[in-house]
């Protein structure tokens, strides 16, 4: 599948400041990438430097003078992104709980709900429970909710859904991931946060949204949670996100998407 996405970002910086970006594909074995990253400020082209971060995932890091830079990324995604051996290490550490994602205080009620639920019905079982108990409200949700908020308040956006889905996952013992992507075919079209979980022996996606076909993503950053693959961050100083604007589409067409079957990122 050829998939062609782009972000752009207007920033306005107060002062010097240091901001990580994370809005370029990961570099996965198996997908060609051709792109270009260009941050611009007002009085010119600003460097960037590259970091490499898990599961092939890209940082950028930009030193950005007071003034106003767009940020422009354009990428060409072709190719079927290989799927790599689990390491152990990942299954220890996407079972425990994290900044947004207290899954220890779920325990007792996730396993009264999923009771006897296993390996691809349970993935099925947690998004249909998320997906009927949350509504989707831009703006109902602020930076620093987490799981236990989204639950009290049955209202957010997808990282709400995914922190959600998450700690449901890990609260039964199920390795689970946030993952950043590009999402052909999402609308409201932004950058989306969807779910991996490992099950039958590998990571497969779970998106309690159903705002974009599976098989259609594009890993971007993947980590414990929304603050891992946050798009952008600021280091030090200070800066405004004045805007925003994502598109994915893919080239041939969006493809179908069966629920019940078990969908690995690629």
């Amino acid at each position: 599948m050829d998939r062609t996405v782009r972000a752009e970002l207007g920033i306005t910086a107060y002062g010097g400041c240091e901001i990580e970006l994370q809005v370029a594909v990961a570099r996965t074995p198996g997908l060609e990438v051709v792109e270009t990253l260009t941050v611009l400020h007002e009085t010119g082209e600003l460097a960037t430097v590259e970091v490499d971060t898990v599961h092939d995932g890209r940082l950028h890091l930009v030193t950005l003078p007071a003034g106003y830079t767009t940020v422009t990324y354009d990428a060409r995604v072709r190719g079927t992104a290989e799927v790599p051996e689990p390491a152990l290490a990942d299954l220890s550490l996407y079972r425990r709980p994290s900044r947004y994602i207290e899954s220890d205080t779920f325990g007792g009620f996730a396993a009264s709900e999923f009771a006897g639920v296993q390996d691809g019905a349970l993935l099925e079982a947690v998004s249909s429970w998320v997906g009927t108990r949350l509504a989707y409200v831009p703006g109902s949700s602020g930076p620093t909710d987490g799981a236990t908020d989204t639950l009290l308040s049955g209202a957010g956006v997808c990282r709400d859904y995914a922190h959600l889905v998450i700690a449901m996952l890990r609260a039964l013992r199920v390795p689970a991931r946030l993952t950043a992507v590009y999402a052909p075919g999402c609308d409201p079209m932004d950058f989306h946060a969807v779910v991996e979980a490992f099950v039958a022996g590998g990571w497969y996606v779970v998106d309690a949204t159903a705002l974009a076909p599976r098989s259609s993503l594009v890993r971007i950053a993947t980590g414990r949670d929304a603050a891992d693959t946050a798009f952008m961050t600021t280091v030090s100083g200070g800066a405004d996100l004045d805007w925003s604007s994502v598109t994915a589409v893919a080239d041939d067409g969006l493809p179908g998407d069966d629920l019940d079957q078990l969908v690995a990122l690629r």
